[in-house]
């Protein structure tokens, strides 16, 4: 079966590991990122679940909020400046490039879809310099409902004027898997390192331990 292969970005093509430094910078400890990174998504679901929509941006600034709260740190202004610019300007990881030329050889069409603004987006894309693989930049922000609810995935294939079933969505996260499963996707894992599925959700298909694998496991599987 023919499918278009839809990304999420953030830490599944792009690195967050870049941002770092920052956090070493406010906090002095890089393990603050992954706190942030867990409160956004945390915030992201409550909005979801209670229908509070908060745009990702949004959401981020203030998750960095509240660990300098947890933390008894001085947050500045600039400090939210330099997150935001840090974060449109991620590196890819290390493995992406091959495996998009790769697909992008085989004949598959692909897209992005993220819960990030589509401005951000747009700039995180092309600041990665991968903007010429994809037929298209997707957000959860145009219909107002973040990943891993069922409306950006089913948004992505009407705006790619397919079936919901002729997409195939790749993350780093297991609770992105589980929503486009649930929407009627299929699916891939890139299990980067910490990375799980929660144990009552649904498995895909296929699962790869980097972009590599999973993108071997889909040249076999959906080859045109």
């Amino acid at each position: 079966m023919v499918r278009t292969i839809v990304f999420d970005v953030n830490e599944t093509l792009l690195d967050l590991a870049a941002l770092d430094p920052l956090f070493v910078s406010i906090f002095g400890d890089a393990s603050a990122r992954a706190e942030w990174f867990g409160q956004m998504l945390q915030s992201a679901f409550l909005a979801t679940i209670t229908n509070a929509y908060t745009d990702f941006g949004t959401i981020g600034g203030a998750a960095l909020g509240a660990v300098a709260d947890r933390r008894g740190v001085d947050l500045t202004d600039e400090h939210r400046v330099q997150l935001g610019a840090g974060i449109r300007s991620l590196p890819p990881h290390a493995d992406v490039r091959n495996a998009l030329e790769r697909l992008r050889d085989e004949g598959f069409r692909m897209a992005t879809l993220t819960n990030s603004t589509p401005a951000a987006a747009e700039a995180q894309i092309a600041n990665a310099g991968l903007g010429d693989f994809f037929a298209g930049i997707l957000s959860a922000d145009t219909v107002k409902r973040l990943k891993p609810a069922p409306d950006p995935y089913h948004h992505a294939a009407q705006t790619l004027g397919l079936a919901i079933g002729d997409l195939r969505l790749v993350a780093a996260h297991g609770w992105d898997i589980a929503g486009a499963l649930r929407a009627g996707c299929a699916a891939a894992f890139v299990a980067r390192p910490g990375r799980s599925f929660d144990p009552l959700a649904l498995v895909p298909d296929i699962i790869g331990s980097d972009m590599g694998e999973v993108v071997s496991q889909i040249i076999d599987t959906d080859r045109p």
